[in-house]
């Protein structure tokens, strides 16, 4: 070979990073190269495998059938030279105990490393002739150039594809994130999470386990794989667990090969003897582990530190959708509980109405009966019915007063609150709700503190149904503005809460009737939310007002008496 036919040569292995963007392509494009340059009659090139630590073969010629595509690092001459690093070249492979041939008539072998920049050898590129003294010095140090060419080549290839399946997940987490954040039903949310954490990192399986903190157990939340290879019921204590490690840990744990004898016993693990290794990752959430994503691979795996974060991002997504889910439940639970509230206390000043006007019509007909002057003998059977009358007549008396006791808001439950206090609690309740429907809140506490003494449940279930009406009356999204502050008038102190939205406002019609029970502007209300606000601030002896409204929103105006000093 001529110093221009190696230049050639070595311009045609580089070319092959522009135009190639699969490794084993690149490699056997190369082989063909240097084999025909070489005249060799058999030629390799094997790649070192960082997970079983042998030489792999990836391109080929002259390839006995049936040959080990495999070697241990020191067998043959190929494998002397990716051990040691260095260049070997064995004239008579007769004479040389280290030839381990391909081809039984090869007499002549040689070898050169493929050197990363920090000396570690990559593989090695090996060719063979039949002829004794085929290859000489001059030979092996071009091979060299040309290995360490071909070193160049395949690290920009590796690289550029390592680059690109970096993208596909980041491409893929990103996917994924975006589409948890709208997964609110739990089960639904389990699925994606293991089903995406299955793809993203090409893996055979995965599983999703709830954790149990308080129990030490988990729970299977969704599987990927077969369900009959993994279909555990009820709660599998933690002792039992292989995910347990990432539990105590807060960190991935990885597990080479779970077909080993010592892992038969695990509970959370599949019956699936294609499954090899195993990345159990945390899902961790305010530093507490609320579950375990396992991702289970189909061959012997050394999971890289890059996959282990890759993982955790997803799992942190994760537990983030998970969290927001459980937490939007509570807040579907919060908002039916106050709907039964409403309704029994809807009833509850229905009965009121009811037992003041019975009440009324009661004191009549007592006084009715005293001044009737039925005064009868003793053996007189109507003496005996006036007295049942009288007697009936106190017993519903007593009825209603007791129902009208009752419908009173009990004057030990009031204290002195700040209303900044019990409006901000009211929108930590809303706020999921208010973020899901578009809802920009703005609240700015004023400098000095508003303490009233109020019911602080009642004035909450105050602000929360004005809220509520606010939200309805947006339901492409907009604006809810509160501004808290005081007036004076005739020597009294009052808190002022203005409750002002961006919606299209209230009917013209029914402006003046919105705080009547049972008047509603849409088909789903019972008409009752404004009702019920105004007669518990009325009970704190304040108002509700509506101060304007038309298309661009409306204002709502609440006040209370200031707490005296």
């Amino acid at each position: 070979m001529t110093e221009t036919e190696e230049l050639r040569l070595l311009h045609a292995i580089s070319s092959l990073a522009a135009s190639s963007d699969d490794p084993s392509v690149a490699t056997r494009e190369m082989l063909s190269l240097i084999t025909g340059a070489f005249g060799a009659e058999a030629s390799l090139f094997a790649f070192q495998n960082p997970e079983t630590g042998k030489l792999e073969i990836e391109a080929a010629t002259g390839l006995p059938e049936g040959f080990e595509r495999s070697f241990s690092p020191g067998r043959g001459v190929p494998g002397w030279s990716a051990w040691h690093a260095e260049p070997l070249l064995v004239a008579d492979t007769a004479l040389d105990v280290r030839s381990r041939p391909i081809l039984p008539q090869t007499r002549c072998e040689m070898a050169a490393p493929l050197l990363l920049a920090d000396g570690r050898a990559l593989g090695v590129v090996a060719l063979e002739r039949s002829t004794p003294a085929a290859y000489g010095a001059a030979d092996l140090l071009r091979l060299v150039r040309l290995a360490r060419e071909a070193t160049a080549v395949l690290h920009r290839v590796w690289e550029l594809r390592h680059l690109r399946g970096k993208a596909r997940q980041l491409e893929a987490l990103i996917t994924t994130g975006q589409a948890l954040v709208g997964k609110l039903e739990q089960g639904e949310l389990f699925e994606t999470l293991a089903r995406d954490a299955t793809a993203m990192v090409q893996a055979k399986s995965c599983a999703f386990f709830v954790h149990e903190a308080a129990a030490e157990t988990l729970r299977l939340g969704s599987y990927t794989g077969a369900p009959e290879t993994l279909s555990p019921e009820g709660d599998l204590p933690l002792r039992q667990c292989l995910a347990a490690s990432a539990i105590r840990t807060r960190k991935p744990v990885s597990f080479t090969d779970i077909q080993s004898p010592e892992f038969a016993d695990l509970a959370d693990l599949p019956k699936d003897p294609s499954l090899h290794s195993v990345l159990a990752v945390p899902v961790l959430f305010e530093g507490e582990v609320i579950g375990v994503l396992a991702i289970f691979m189909d061959r012997i795996r050394i999971f890289d530190n890059e996959e282990r974060r890759l993982c955790s991002a997803l799992a942190s997504l994760g537990a983030v959708a998970l969290q927001n889910s459980r937490l939007y439940s509570r807040v579907f639970m919060s908002e039916e509980s106050l709907r039964k509230n409403e309704r029994l206390t809807t009833l509850g000043l229905l009965a009121a109405e009811i037992a003041h006007e019975i009440r009324n019509p009661l004191t009549v007909l007592k006084l009715l009966l005293g001044g009737l002057g039925l005064d009868f003998d003793q053996g007189d059977p109507r003496h005996t019915d006036v007295r049942v009358i009288g007697e009936k007549l106190n017993q519903l008396e007593s009825i209603v007063s007791r129902v009208l006791n009752f419908a009173k808001a009990p004057t030990s439950l009031h204290a002195r609150h700040q209303m900044t206090e019990i409006i901000e609690d009211t929108l930590v309740l809303t706020r999921l709700k208010l973020a899901q429907s578009n809802i920009r809140v703005v609240f700015e506490p004023p400098a000095q503190p508003v303490v009233v003494e109020a019911h602080k449940g009642q004035l909450q279930q105050v602000i929360l149904n004005l809220l509520i009406n606010s939200m309805q009356a947006m339901p492409d999204g907009g604006q809810i503005q509160l501004r808290l502050g005081t007036e004076s008038r005739e020597f009294s102190g009052f808190a002022v809460l203005d409750v002002e939205d961006t919606g299209a406002g209230i009917p013209d019609a029914i402006q003046g009737r919105i705080f009547d029970s049972f008047l509603s502007g849409r088909p789903d209300g019972t008409g009752l939310g404004l009702a019920i606000a105004k007669r518990v601030l009325l009970g704190h002896n304040g108002d509700i007002r509506l101060v304007k409204s038309n298309p661009a929103g409306t204002t709502l105006r609440v006040t209370l008496p200031l707490a005296r000093n």
